[in-house]
């Protein structure tokens, strides 16, 4: 079976989780400038199998949109166009920046940790937005 990989994207940095072959587990896979992510996917693509892209969509609490939420829109029609083969899927991110902060805190992250913020949370909530998927599922 070909894994799943899940988005978070950041105007900076972007978080990615990616599940086990047999689409089980989430697991954080990595944190990368947004500028770069194209470049890391396409060589990600070649390396592993890949048949479902999840996307964080970003909504404010009323459910409407964000000042992000064009810009991922926008990085979906991208993707539609570079990979067609792929399934795209945008899964509601609202929380997962918390929920990840305090998933952090639980596993005994220390404070300076978790004040680097170059990456642990962004891949760490691209990993809830992925076990959300796979819930849904």
């Amino acid at each position: 079976m070909a894994r799943i990989l899940a988005i978070d994207l950041g105007t900076k940095r972007t978080g990615l989780a990616v599940t086990d072959p047999m689409q089980i587990v989430a697991n954080p896979l990595e944190t990368i400038p947004t500028e770069q992510l194209l470049d890391f996917l396409k060589k990600y693509f070649e390396q592993e199998p890949v048949e479902d892209i999840v996307l964080g969509l970003p909504k404010n609490l009323q459910g409407g949109a964000t000042d992000m939420t064009q810009a991922v829109n926008h990085f979906k029609e991208k993707l539609e166009e570079l990979y067609p083969s792929k399934k795209l899927h945008l899964i509601d991110e609202r929380f997962t920046s918390k929920i990840a902060m305090q998933s952090m805190i639980s596993m005994g992250s220390k404070k300076k940790d978790r004040r680097e913020k170059s990456g642990n949370l962004d891949k760490i909530s691209a990993t809830i937005i992925l076990q959300s998927f796979l819930a849904q599922r």
